[in-house]
């Protein structure tokens, strides 16, 4: 058996770890993050050339199934591994780590609606927590930006006013709570991703009263089969043997 991992999360290298070696692994990164933490096993970097390349790979390499455990809001590679796999005829499933619950967030569909939402409801000092790409549609917004994000954000793409913060989580209730505090934060713009590394932000902003505008994620392709945790994802390969 073949599996092309389409990883790049927490979750896929615990999944690759967990294949491992009984079953042969390819995990495929797109290559954005500099020294990004590797998983165990065979890994390959890059794109693939949209969908019809992502098709090809998959017949030249006799992969048996897919696994897209990349992040929640990839939604252009999900998009390609969805119909490359089935152009081919190979069992393909997401990884999906469950959203957190929105509760009183203001829920908005882009970063766009984002920026228009703190905009319009006065925010003076935000912490945005959208990723790199997700800096531009706040330009020419009339508000102080403390940006956390792995990678710099090219400059262009940077509000006028802000602090960068280049780190990488898992973060922790204690260190968020003195960051908003420090910073003077009356409201928290982030990308509706799951997952517990950066849990620790939303429970800090509930703790101190400061409203969350939350960008909700993007629907799955129309018929894709997905699983929410690693162990159901190895449940899945192991019974396409």
């Amino acid at each position: 058996m073949r599996v092309l991992l389409l990883g790049g999360t927490g979750e896929a290298r615990d999944l690759a770890a967990r294949l491992h070696p009984g079953i042969t692994v390819i995990s495929s990164l797109a290559g954005r993050v500099p020294d990004p933490a590797l998983p165990v096993g065979e890994v390959r970097i890059g794109g693939f050339g949209g969908a019809d390349g992502l098709a090809d790979w998959l017949t030249a390499n006799a992969i048996t199934a897919v696994v897209d455990a990349t992040h929640p809001f990839a939604a252009t590679i999900t998009a390609n591994a969805a119909r490359a796999a089935a152009r081919v005829g190979v069992p393909h499933v997401v990884l999906a780590r469950p959203a957190w619950p929105h509760g009183d967030a203001i829920v908005v569909p882009t970063d766009t609606a984002a920026a228009q939402t703190v905009s319009s409801h006065g925010y003076r000092r935000v912490f945005l927590t959208t990723g790199r790409s997700g800096t531009a549609a706040f330009r020419g917004v009339d508000a102080w930006f403390l940006i956390r994000a792995v990678t710099p954000p090219e400059p262009e793409l940077l509000p006028d006013r802000h602090l960068l913060v280049l780190s990488r989580g898992p973060y922790h209730l204690a260190d968020e709570l003195k960051l908003l505090r420090d910073n003077g934060i009356d409201a928290l713009v982030t990308k509706n991703s799951g997952g517990a590394m950066t849990q620790a932000k939303l429970d800090a902003a509930g703790q101190e009263g400061v409203p969350v505008i939350m960008v909700d994620r993007p629907a799955l392709p129309d018929g894709v089969a997905s699983v929410h945790t690693v162990d159901a994802a190895v449940d899945w390969v192991r019974s396409r043997r």
